[in-house]
Parts: C-alpha cells; structure tokens; sequence
C-alpha cells in the first residue's frame, strides 16, 4: 500500500497548485484525477478563450506566455501539461477514487487499481461533471446536449440555444456563425450583465437584427424528436428543431465531501464549512480548494482567485505534520 503525507482529488490547475506547494515543503503526495489532466478544460469548447489574461492562470512560478492577452483551450493545455513536466508532479490519471475512509488519525483511499493511505486530503474537483438539467420530457433525447465541443456538427441544423450566461452566449454566436439557425430561450428578462464586456454587444445586436431570434422570459416545457415546446409571455409555441444545447450551468458532487464527514452550510448555495484562513473543513485534515468552495455558486472561485488557496492548506499542513 501506497502511504503519502497528502492525497489530492483532483488533476486540475488548482490540484496541481496544491501538489506544487506540497512538493517545495518536502511533503509526500499524490494527485488523482478520474480524467485526463486538466480533465474540465480539456471538455471546454474547443474554439474556447479564457476570461482572464495568461499571467493570472499561472502556478507553480511557470511563465504562461500566450498568443493573445487572453489565452484559449490550446494554450492553456499546453501550458498546464509543461507545468506538470517542470515540477515532475506525482500523477494518476485515469484512476477515479472509489472511497475514502478514516482509519485511526490517517485516511484510506480506494481505486480499481490500488488503496492508498496518507494523513491528509484535499479536494479540489471542480464542478462540470454533473450538469443542471431543464428537467422536461425528451431531455434525455440523443438531440440533447448539455455539453460543447464545436460548431461544425450544427451547420444547417435548427438549434435551440438554453441560458444566458457565457457558455450559452459563445454557443449561439458560434453555430450561428458557422451556418446553424439559432434560437435562444431565456428564463431572465435578457442577455446576462456578467457575460463578457467584449462578447455582449455582439449577441445583443445579433438579436435585435433578427439573425438570432431569442424568446425571454420563457421556459422549454417538451421536446420531442422534430420540435421543442416553449411557454412564452406570447403564449406557448412550438418550433422545428433539430437539436438542444442546453448551456445551464454544472454543479459539484457533494457526496464525496459527504461521505467524508464535511458538514455544509444551511444556505442557498449549499457551501461547504470549512475555515477560511486554513482551508480546512469541518472533517479534520479534510481540504478544499478552487471552485468547490463555493458549493453551488460556481462562479465565485476560478483558476486566477483560488490558486492562494494552495498555499494556506500546505503551510497549514506543515505546521501540524511537523509538530
């Protein structure tokens, strides 16, 4: 059996962050990941450009030197697959933890492939596993997809675009462009203030010209094989359709936590507790770092404001392994 100071959950830029800090304090530790490395990123969309400027996606001291000030998925794959050669991280990939118990003062970690023992955990999985689902009859048709990959797919295809956020807003100016008739359905009175500053005038005028066709205040109520069925404020229609992107958002798996014994808070975000200064949870020698922190308010922690959270869990955890 494996034994390490500090298993880490979570193959991602906040994950390795960990491992990195780790790694200079001469602590033992393993990173997993279910995936790839950078599993989430590697899903984003592949024409996909980053919200923040490289420098802020940079750990580990490893210069992030991109095209543009603002990096895209290509970029910043290579960048993270160079981090992880730099520092020689402690990797295993492809190897989903199965349970993770408590024996005595240590924890046991569980995969296909081996257990593993060590004095720690820290979690940091990210949240774009489990997606937000309309919940409507024919939501679990092949023609619907809660996730991205390009455009092509949809030339020539009717396609109706859910959400008003980011995702969604890239999504419909992309198969738009790319030969797709797009309608949006938007629960909200209008285009999100949040999405991005350059992107959102685009949509807008895209809208209001009528090339993008766009139903506010309105609810997908069924979907069939040839249409979808809206409950609009004109009344219910339904439209030909060929395919659903259905851009809603993605939540953590707050089992694993659970299963832990990490306690959460009784708000609407459904927040796990843990100690700000520390990072610790209520489950002793149980970390979180990144963006499960915020439980269901996935767009309060990202790469650029969670990466200190590495550093409070190490020294942290420096200071009680070496007392």
């Amino acid at each position: 059996m494996e034994s390490y100071d500090i298993i880490i959950v979570g193959g991602g830029p906040i994950g390795m962050a960990c491992g990195i800090e780790a790694k200079k304090e001469g602590l033992s530790y393993v990173i997993f990941d279910k995936g790839c490395l950078v599993n989430s990123i590697y899903n984003y969309p592949k024409g996909m450009t980053f919200f923040s400027t490289s420098e802020r996606l940079e750990i580990g001291g490893v210069p992030f030197i991109s095209h543009q000030s603002k990096p895209n998925r290509f970029e910043a794959l290579e960048y993270y697959r160079r981090v992880a050669s730099t520092w020689d991280l402690n990797l295993k990939l492809y190897e989903k933890i199965d349970k993770i118990r408590k024996e005595g003062k240590a924890f046991k970690a569980e995969t296909a492939k081996g257990t593993y023992r060590a004095k720690a955990i820290i979690v940091a999985t990210g949240f774009y596993d489990y997606p937000y689902l309309i919940g409507v009859e024919g939501e679990d048709l092949p023609k619907v997809k809660h996730y991205y990959d390009e455009p092509h797919p949809y030339f020539g295809q009717k396609i109706v675009v859910v959400g008003a956020a980011n995702s969604a807003v890239d999504v419909a100016l992309e198969t738009f462009r790319k030969g797709a008739e797009v309608t949006m359905v938007v629960r909200e009175t209008g285009i999100r203030e949040s999405v991005k500053y350059w992107v959102k005038p685009d949509i807008e005028n895209r809208i209001a010209s009528g090339e993008i066709k766009a139903y506010f205040n309105s609810n997908i109520t069924k979907i069939t094989e040839r249409t979808v069925e809206l409950n609009t404020p004109e009344g219910d229609i339904v439209l030909e359709n060929d395919f659903v992107l259905a851009m809603t958002g993605y939540k953590p798996d707050f089992s694993f936590l659970e299963s832990m014994g990490v306690q959460f808070n009784n708000d609407e975000y459904h927040t796990p507790k843990y100690n700000p200064e520390t990072n610790e949870t209520s489950a002793p020698n149980v970390y979180i770092a990144g963006v499960v922190c915020g439980g269901l308010k996935t767009n309060k922690w990202f790469i650029e404001n969670s990466r200190e959270h590495a550093n409070l869990i190490v020294k942290d955890l420096v200071s009680k392994l070496s007392s």
